[in-house]
């Protein structure tokens, strides 16, 4: 039997314990690196964009730019992700290593003891490194002349628990006796390719984004749901009937279903409550997560920085904590 990715050597390649050896002057030479690529690690102003500027550390030793074109100040996560940031950038690096060792998720009250962190600053931090993986799924499209992808949809949220008594409990399938934060995740994915998540209110609405992102002459993969009739006058269809087989006659959608397998099982052991407006944020992960589960944690965690780098301030979760307490 073959070994399994995960527990080979070539799956290892950054642990923690070499991130926390490094000194606070590695940690900025790597993400100098990951930030300016171009230039080898040598500063950019984020302001105009020159290229002449020296270091000049705050007082107590934190690493600064100044720019001698505009005259300006900057650091190394000036206009990203990791903007006022208050953690030293070691910190950064622990939370994005520990959160891509981690295969099916990481949880912000388990982290907050990995690394010291309130239960809110570690929320926001695993909410900016799902906002990075989302990013590379921007504007993507999928499949193309006789590629097959797969589509399925899962409903996360909106549990009801039952009343302790049979005499008092309800149906929960009548919407009257649901709370109305149940949504329906729907998935796209390339067979041996990408994926690509979206949530909606229920499976039918998601029918002009699978149009939208699937290219002409792609083979659809789909159960026999209702939901995925009007998709056989676009594309070539296969359906299989699940109370009859997982896979039939060539068609299945058990790539769709990996997805939702680690989708489920980052719900159920670590997160618990997946639903509301940031229920996109967790599907994009798990996305994230299955189209690059061969690739080593060191380099997925260079991946994650490099795409938060390369990603603005969060308007999301920028001043967060303080917008809630405003509205409460």
């Amino acid at each position: 039997m073959s070994q399994h990715f995960l527990l080979s050597r070539p799956a290892k390649t950054l642990s923690l314990a070499s991130v926390f050896r490094m000194s606070d002057t590695e940690a900025e030479a790597m993400f100098r690196k990951v930030r300016w690529p171009e230039t080898d690690g040598a500063p950019v102003c984020s302001h105009c964009g020159g290229l002449n500027a020296y270091e000049c550390r705050r007082p107590n030793g934190l690493l600064r730019f100044r720019c001698r074109a505009c005259r300006e100040d900057f650091t190394i996560t000036s206009g990203t992700l990791f903007a006022f940031h208050k953690l030293p950038l070691r910190g950064y690096l622990a939370a994005t290593a520990i959160f891509c060792n981690e295969v099916k998720g990481k949880s912000a009250l388990a982290i907050s003891r990995d690394l010291g962190l309130s239960y809110k600053a570690a929320f926001v931090l695993l909410h900016k490194l799902r906002e990075a993986m989302a990013e590379e799924m921007k504007g993507r499209k999928l499949g193309g002349e006789g590629t097959v992808a797969e589509i399925d949809g899962g409903y996360f949220g909106g549990y009801v628990k039952p009343a302790n008594h049979v005499e008092n409990r309800r149906d929960r399938r009548l919407a009257c006796n649901q709370t109305g934060k149940r949504k329906a995740v729907v998935i796209i994915r390339e067979r041996n390719g990408r994926s690509l998540p979206a949530v909606f209110r229920t499976e039918g609405q998601a029918l002009s984004f699978i149009r939208a992102r699937i290219a002409k002459g792609t083979i659809i993969n789909a159960d026999e749901g209702s939901s995925w009739d009007a998709l056989h006058a676009t594309y070539e269809m296969k359906r299989v009937n699940h109370e009859e087989a997982y896979s039939l006659n060539g068609a299945c959608t058990n790539w769709a279903e990996e997805f939702f397998s680690r989708m489920r099982r980052a719900e159920q052991g670590h997160h618990h409550h997946i639903a509301g407006p940031y229920l996109l944020r967790y599907a994009q992960e798990a996305s994230w997560r299955e189209d690059h589960r061969r690739v080593s944690n060191g380099d997925q965690a260079h991946m994650v920085s490099g795409l938060a780098m390369k990603r603005g301030p969060s308007v999301d979760f920028c001043g967060y904590w303080q917008r809630q307490s405003l509205i409460h």
